[in-house]
């Protein structure tokens, strides 16, 4: 887990929760009213709550951000079950990693058909890292 994450104030749980609640595979968007839905995210990690920020920040109620929070096995009948709420949404999956590194891959053979799901994220990369983008030397 990335450290930004130890001490952010929304990745907590309530002691009644730990006691009395369950591990959600699944986590579907409570922000936001189904029906009014054109955008579901798909997501899992650090990256939901840069995502979350910005859908509070823009009061955007069109799109839904949903958590994957047990990518395997994947339960497929609760994913359905969250996608059947937004029936005319488009599908992304969104992560930070380049698109050949991290999950896509695994959503994109889940899905299985072409155009149910599409990804946002950063271009391919020999590295997950950015790097520098400038030389750290002047020529000459």
């Amino acid at each position: 887990s990335p450290k930004s994450l130890l001490r952010h104030p929304d990745v907590v749980s309530k002691k009644e929760e730990l006691l009395s609640g369950s591990f959600q595979e699944i986590i579907d968007d409570s922000y936001v009213t189904a029906s009014k839905v054109k955008r579901v995210l798909l997501c899992t990690g650090k990256v939901y709550y840069d995502l979350l920020e910005r859908q509070q920040k823009d009061k955007n109620k069109e799109v839904a951000i949903v958590r994957i929070e047990q990518l395997f096995p994947l339960v497929h009948s609760q994913v359905k079950k969250v996608l059947d709420r937004y029936k005319n949404a488009e599908l992304k999956w969104v992560q930070e990693e380049p698109r050949n590194m991290g999950y896509w891959g695994y959503m994109l053979r889940t899905f299985q058909r072409p155009g149910d799901i599409t990804y946002i994220g950063r271009k391919e990369a020999a590295s997950p890292a950015t790097g520098q983008t400038r030389p750290l030397l002047r020529p000459g």
